[in-house]
């Protein structure tokens, strides 16, 4: 094939880059020997590219097959359509099975863990094969049952990160089961202090502090819970910096499965409508976790929830937060959550990360 160097006007759709193109970046914004489509002009025109070194395939056919296979395969977005049939199904089922354990709880029942991994573990299996099921995870939460709904997401979301870190299956599921179990101690908190709208009281605060304390008294003889695990479910309130409790521990004297766990219930409490607060966007709380809350968490934990929210293929359709709709066109590796969009009303290009004051409210169906 001949190589030449053309200005951007007389780049073609078929033409394949011949090498690397960056634009003050670290990483290419368009790889060696990609097929030249509609999104690559875009792309290169947001990032002001004047010339491009190209080179024309020696057929038509040629173009035509590598165009073909240059467009890449189904998105995760129809994979998650393949599965949110079963998902809700089982999230369903799991939500009306914790809301029975949680009043057997109450009433001084013991952890029945075969129950618990029977109703919980088909819905674990969901989510590790399809991770963007986090996303819509605060949308199914309702502010009446925000405590179930947060053991099962809180669960889910410690495996995905666990999964994301790279960790091996049993240990993905034994984190799972440890997010589930975090919170089991508040069912020994009253019901009119789990439940109250209006701000804790220093006595009612300092009672919902106690439940880490309840949830290792609940735990503690299950024997298929490794203790790894259950040492992570009493600390997974405290924080890197001595902020946390019940002990105030700091950085190396905290866990990693606890900060897994830490980050998980942060991350689904901040991102689900509450009897006292609206919900916020996926995209704009693990920005909050990372910056705003620096030097509480351990930032590989962030960095891989991150990862796993910000994984939106090309050409995904988001709603920002001035509810414009928009279609993903590049992302930036050094903002993942930030990606250049185009607006569909006006086809006007939007790098995220140069606009701070808009971020992603919602990937769109």
């Amino acid at each position: 094939m001949e190589v030449t160097v053309s200005n951007l006007e007389n780049v073609q759709l078929g033409h394949i880059v011949a090498q690397d193109i960056f634009a003050n970046t670290k990483s290419p914004i368009i790889a060696q020997n990609t097929v030249i489509r509609p999104v690559h002009l875009l792309i290169l025109e947001a990032f002001q590219v004047k010339n491009v070194l190209i080179k024309e395939p020696e057929s038509a056919n040629e173009t035509s097959e590598e165009i073909n296979s240059s467009i890449p395969t189904a998105p995760p977005m129809t994979k998650k359509e393949r599965y949110a049939n079963i998902f809700e199904r089982n999230y369903k089922n799991a939500i009306q099975q914790i809301k029975k354990e949680f009043f057997n709880w109450e009433a001084g029942a013991h952890i029945d863990i075969t129950k618990v991994r029977g109703f919980f573990l088909p819905l674990l299996d969901n989510a590790l094969q399809d991770r963007t099921v986090i996303y819509d995870l605060n949308a199914y939460s309702v502010p009446e049952d925000y405590i179930y709904h947060h053991c099962i997401a809180t669960g889910l979301i410690a495996a995905v990160i666990t999964q994301k870190l790279g960790y091996e299956r049993g240990i993905i599921i034994q984190m799972g089961l440890a997010g589930l179990l975090a919170d089991c101690g508040m069912a020994k908190v009253e019901r009119r202090i789990r439940n109250k709208v209006s701000m804790l009281s220093e006595s009612e605060f300092k009672e919902v502090q106690r439940h880490p304390y309840h949830s290792l008294n609940m735990i503690k003889m299950i024997p298929v819970l490794k203790d790894a695990m259950k040492l992570a479910i009493y600390q997974h309130h405290e924080r890197l910096d001595g902020s946390g409790y019940p002990g105030g521990n700091k950085a190396e004297s905290i866990s990693k499965f606890a900060q897994i766990i830490a980050v998980s219930d942060v991350f689904h409490a901040m991102t689900s409508e509450r009897l006292y607060r609206t919900r916020a966007s996926t995209f704009k709380v693990v920005e909050m976790i990372r910056e705003s809350e620096f030097g509480k968490f351990d930032m590989d934990v962030v960095q891989s929830l991150i990862n796993v929210v910000a994984d939106l293929p090309l050409n995904t359709q988001v709603e920002l937060s001035n509810l414009e709709k928009a279609e993903v066109m590049f992302i930036n590796q050094y903002a993942l959550t930030r990606p250049l969009v185009k607006v569909l009303s006006t086809g006007e290009l939007l790098d995220l990360s140069q606009h701070r004051a808009i971020y992603i409210n919602r990937v769109l169906k």
